[in-house]
């Protein structure tokens, strides 16, 4: 069998695939500047996100602005990014933040 060394070896109709990008997500934290809050998020883009937030296009966050990052973890694949988010949004997760963030 030949060995595939690039995706301009590949067929015609499968180059496209192998040439994806592969996509990074971030789990991030916010905290409003106007009121000292904290908003824990997920996202395929951080400065979109963040200027969409200060933009007041998300509800739950558009009375709190300006937002600024606090933190930011960056996953392979959504599934683990989603994890982490919803354990930083847990009882736990909120403490672990408290603890590394010295609020």
């Amino acid at each position: 069998m030949a060995q595939l060394n690039s995706a301009s070896d590949l067929p015609a109709g499968r180059q496209v695939s192998a040439q994806r990008v592969k996509k990074m997500y971030s789990v991030y934290v916010l905290r409003s500047l106007k009121t000292n809050r904290r908003y824990v998020g997920l996202t395929n883009s951080l400065n979109r996100r963040i200027e969409e937030h200060n933009s007041g296009k998300n509800r739950s966050t558009k009375g709190f602005s300006p937002w600024s990052l606090m933190y930011c973890e960056k996953f392979e694949n959504r599934i683990e990014a989603r994890k982490r988010e919803k354990y930083l949004k847990s009882g736990v997760g909120r403490a672990y933040l408290d603890k590394i963030l010295k609020e």
